[in-house]
């Protein structure tokens, strides 16, 4: 099976200025869109897409965040320095003093961790090491089929999932899972192997995906398993 190219976008007030801050944490480049701007990936790492929308909402409507690698203590240092420098902040979640990693928030107050170094889980996957996700045991294994990714764990309802190239990992933490209420602020948009959009959406259904509308862009937004939106893009 072809493995599908994947992109993570969020609503923002200012997706502009999002796109440069994460630009300057990744050492990446901003793409201008029509809709926002977009920090392209690759084979190893996530796409990362900002555009108007629903920022100001928190709590159990953000469903994702991101965790970032460091090579060496010094190293989280400098990504935390960077991240403060660029207007991000820290974020107190209940961590305790004790752990390794540093949770920071983006201005927009998009939640994500700097991991310290040692972490076995994430060795080798670049940067941009993890896109951690509320979800079931159900929905890794839907996303698992629907990149065509192999699955890299699978234990306590915890499943998790890589390109078959490597990089970035994207995990679900299993449940219990917070009710769905509203519209997601982040996402994915899947853009189908072939360019064939509707052949792709009529195998994302066979899946279990749910088809439930064709957006302005003409990209046609399902929902996975668990109900989380996505969207699979014209081209």
């Amino acid at each position: 099976m072809l493995s599908r190219m994947l992109t993570v976008t969020f609503d923002a007030h200012d997706p502009a200025r999002l796109a440069r801050f994460w630009a300057g944490v990744l050492g990446r480049e901003v793409v201008e869109e029509s809709s926002g701007a977009l920090l392209p990936g690759d084979d190893t790492q996530l796409g990362l897409r900002f555009v108007p929308g629903r920022a100001e909402q928190v709590g159990p409507s953000r469903r994702m965040h991101l965790h970032l690698t460091s090579a060496s203590p010094a190293d989280q240092q400098h990504t935390v320095a960077t991240v403060l420098g660029l207007g991000g902040g820290h974020l107190d979640v209940g961590q305790r003093p004790e752990e390794g990693h540093v949770v920071l928030a983006d201005p927009e107050g998009n939640e994500f961790c700097v991991i310290e170094s040692g972490n076995s889980f994430l060795a080798g996957c670049g940067l941009l090491g993890e896109l951690a996700c509320d979800g079931t045991r159900e929905v890794g294994l839907f996303w698992g089929e629907a990149l065509g990714w192999p699955l890299v764990w699978d234990q306590d309802q915890e499943t998790a999932i890589q390109s078959p190239h490597g990089g970035t990992k994207v995990a679900w933490g299993g449940p219990p899972v917070a009710p769905k209420e509203v519209p997601n602020p982040q996402r994915f948009d899947l853009a189908p192997a072939g360019g064939d959009q509707q052949a792709e959406v009529d195998r994302l259904v066979s899946l279990g995906a749910t088809r439930l509308e064709v957006g302005e862009d003409a990209a046609v937004i399902l929902a996975d398993p668990d109900g989380n939106e996505f969207r699979v893009t014209a081209n």
